[in-house]
């Protein structure tokens, strides 16, 4: 028990060390020394506001990594996200400490991280600021992951593949629960063919955000995995506890999801096939979708499709649309043309 008690204090010591002296830190002195031995391939983070930049840490530089993650250490982050949004302002003081204590530099600036890395994962919980911060990532030509949500719109997501398609640097955006236990078989087509599917998800609304880009992404995420893309328009029923979102793909199949915000929270669904009716469930954690971004690294090659990824953001701003509207149908279409944005898979 009292070494327990004096961990505890250690690390408090630590974490009030970092955030006394603010967030434009570097620790060259001790994390400085672990980045320049490190003659692998070096990873920074931008964004410590997110568990998922600990956990991708711990992954990659704590012992016995996994095979997968073997030649990529996180040598480098900057922690600076959201300003406004309390729950990402509260937690990047811990998270910094967190991921400090595996020997990361800690920079004052993305400008200053960009020379000590060779790609980039822009973890920072605020949509709204990824496009300004992909944009001095893609200029200096580092591979970029972006998780989830890509942006607060899908005008951003646009004007993010655009400069990667200018730069010609690659980029991939995707949630955890892409990855999902039972999506493999069915992805190998082991099933047959994919008929309907139904997905949920924890939808907790953020005010900053549009309602479903915060949490109810990953319901979706998993929708679109399942059915990939095409959807042709949607329907939103809306009320404070829970979101119903139907979608119609261009080949008749439907697929919906369910965001909730009352009761038991979890992720999952059911996906109807030829062969099979497919249970999904049970989160694997983030080592499968960082193993993706490992092999994305080192092929320069997104799992993701670039319209898939926005068709999944165009799903949820017509989503949007359509409670604006008290539920009737809006076409991905229209949302596309309010981006500027001309597709041929609408």
């Amino acid at each position: 028990m009292l070494k327990k008690k004096t961990m505890d204090r250690k690390r408090f010591l630590h974490l009030s060390a970092l955030a006394g002296i603010g967030l434009g830190i570097s620790g060259h002195a001790s994390a400085g020394t672990a980045e320049r031995a490190w003659q692998g391939k070096r990873i920074g983070i931008i964004g410590l506001d997110t568990s998922h930049a600990v956990a991708f840490t711990k992954s990659l530089n704590g012992n016995n990594p996994d095979p997968a993650f073997m030649g990529y250490r996180v040598v480098a982050a900057y922690p600076n996200g959201s300003k406004d949004i309390p729950s990402s302002v509260e937690r990047i003081p811990g998270y910094t400490a967190d991921v400090h204590q595996y020997g990361v530099t800690i920079t004052g600036s993305i400008a200053e991280l960009l020379p000590k890395v060779d790609a980039v994962c822009l973890e920072t919980n605020d949509g709204r600021l990824h496009l300004e911060q992909a944009l001095p990532v893609l200029k200096a030509g580092k591979p970029l992951f972006i998780d989830k949500p890509m942006t607060a719109s899908l005008k951003d997501a646009v004007a993010i593949f655009k400069a990667a398609e200018q730069y010609k640097v690659p980029v991939f955006s995707s949630s955890s629960l892409r990855y999902i236990t039972g999506m493999e078989e069915i992805l190998k087509g082991e099933y047959g063919k994919v008929t309907g599917a139904q997905t949920y998800s924890p939808a907790t609304l953020e005010k900053t955000h549009p309602d479903l880009f915060w949490y109810g992404i990953h319901g979706v995420e998993i929708l679109f995995t399942a059915m990939g893309p095409g959807c042709r328009s949607v329907v939103r029923v809306h009320t404070p506890d829970t979101d119903v979102v139907t979608g119609t793909w261009g080949d008749g199949r439907v697929g919906n999801f369910r965001g909730t915000r009352s009761g038991k929270a979890d992720y999952g669904g059911t996906v109807f096939t030829e062969k099979k009716i497919v249970s999904l469930g049970g989160f694997k954690g983030y080592d499968p979708l960082l193993k993706e971004i490992i092999r994305f690294f080192e092929t320069g090659k997104s799992p993701v499709a670039t319209q898939d990824t926005l068709d999944i953001l165009a799903f949820m701003e017509a989503a949007d649309e359509s409670r604006r509207r008290n539920g009737v149908p809006v076409t991905l279409e229209s949302v596309y043309k309010k981006a500027n944005y001309k597709t041929n898979n609408v």
